[in-house]
């Protein structure tokens, strides 16, 4: 009976503790629970209703015609920021302190901006671009040591697209950095070549065939006129420089085109293109 006794004390016990344990799970449940599943309905709901937010505020910028560069580092700027506060909401509701939070996060945000200084820059300097606009999407640029295509700017770097259709990506700050040439930003560009004929070829025949053939060109305006003179008379050749205005997206075929019908037109009368040569007199 002892042995029963000692069995049924323990088994009172060990119930008592599992009922005790029991009831300060479910108070915690009841007082936690309830918080953390707010918190997780506030986040999830919270970053659905930033998402539709952010697709509204990029469509209507679209509508206005807003840059595409300042679309999109307006819109993942207001992304960033609404999450933000979606986050401080969600812990909020947890029960957390966010003011503390906040002087821990700006301790940190600081702690990690002097790591990296870099990367900041590039920000900074993605802002400088977005504001200024030295450059847009689009565009055909000469910065950072690449030429090409403006594909892409974001926060931390630009993508350009040479003609060969790689993808270069530079920091923003190399290119804040260094002088930027945009080949696109005016509508109209100048075509500049230099032509070079024999000092015994006809020098008149050869301006009037340059001036026939950059005007009679049907994608050469008319204003500004176009130009043609003698630039140099160099070792082995008297040069022509021959200028040209056309439309911006004309510039390469215009080029092109002109080389080869002077080269041709050259032919066709006789005119010589010579080659470096050198005299030399021998006693």
């Amino acid at each position: 009976m002892d042995a029963l006794a000692q069995t049924q004390e323990v088994t009172k016990a060990t119930a008592t503790t599992v009922n005790k344990y029991a009831d300060i799970a479910i108070n915690y449940a009841s007082e936690y629970g309830l918080k953390l599943l707010g918190a997780l309905l506030i986040f999830f709901i919270g970053k659905w209703v930033v998402k539709k937010v952010t697709k509204v505020i990029k469509a209507f910028m679209h509508k206005a015609n807003v840059d595409k560069t300042l679309i999109e580092f307006g819109s993942s700027l207001i992304y960033f920021l609404l999450l933000l506060m979606v986050v401080m909401a969600s812990l909020n509701a947890l029960g957390v302190n966010t003011t503390s939070f906040i002087a821990v996060l700006g301790a940190a945000s600081l702690a990690v901006g002097l790591a990296l200084q870099g990367t900041l820059s590039n920000i900074g300097a993605a802002v400088l671009i977005i504001v200024f606009r030295p450059f847009k999407v689009g565009d055909v640029i000469d910065a950072g040591g690449a030429t090409g295509k403006v594909s892409n700017i974001n926060l931390f770097s630009t993508i350009i697209t040479p003609a060969d259709n790689r993808a270069i990506i530079i920091p923003n700050s190399a290119i804040i950095a260094g002088n930027i040439t945009n080949f696109t930003s005016q509508s109209e560009r100048r075509v500049d070549l230099t032509f070079g004929i024999g000092y015994g070829d006809d020098l008149k025949l050869a301006k009037e065939t340059l001036m026939q053939i950059i005007s009679s060109h049907e994608k050469v305006l008319a204003e500004p006129e176009p130009f043609v003179a003698v630039s140099a008379l160099a070792e082995s050749s008297v040069n022509f420089t021959v200028r040209a205005w056309v439309k911006t997206d004309d510039y390469w075929d215009v080029y092109f085109d002109l080389t080869e019908k002077v080269k041709l037109a050259f032919d066709e009368k006789g005119i010589s293109i010579p080659f470096p040569q050198m005299d030399i007199h021998q006693k």
